[in-house]
């Protein structure tokens, strides 16, 4: 969904991407609840981005833990899903995920499949 915000006295337009919680992609879809996690304790924002978030137009942001982990939990539908992590706004891989793919920019997407 794209927010549009006018700004009447300025004529100024902006658009802003409206950030997806996890619970609007499980109710979006009929999959397997699959967790994800990342631990970063100084970390002040982690973001699950993938093909089912449309990368970075509906980013998940996890919650952090007392002990640091970054957690999630999101429904997926069956099939083989490609995603990475934003940790304060960077790219980072999944260090628990084995199964990777390459992909258009020279790194690796994090690869889950679901059953």
């Amino acid at each position: 969904m794209i927010v549009l915000a006018v700004n009447m006295k300025e004529k100024e337009v902006k658009f802003m991407a409206k950030k997806t919680s996890s619970r609007e992609v499980r109710e979006a879809s009929n999959g397997n609840a699959q967790g994800f996690s990342f631990r970063a304790p100084e970390a002040i924002s982690v973001q699950l981005v993938g093909d089912f978030t449309h990368w970075q137009e509906k980013p998940i942001s996890l919650r952090k833990d007392a002990a640091g982990v970054w957690r999630t939990s999101v429904e997926l539908s069956p099939g083989e899903h490609h995603y990475r992590f934003l940790v304060d706004g960077e790219w980072r891989d999944d260090p628990e995920c084995s199964l990777r793919v390459p992909n258009e920019f020279g790194s690796q997407n994090m690869a889950r499949k679901v059953a």
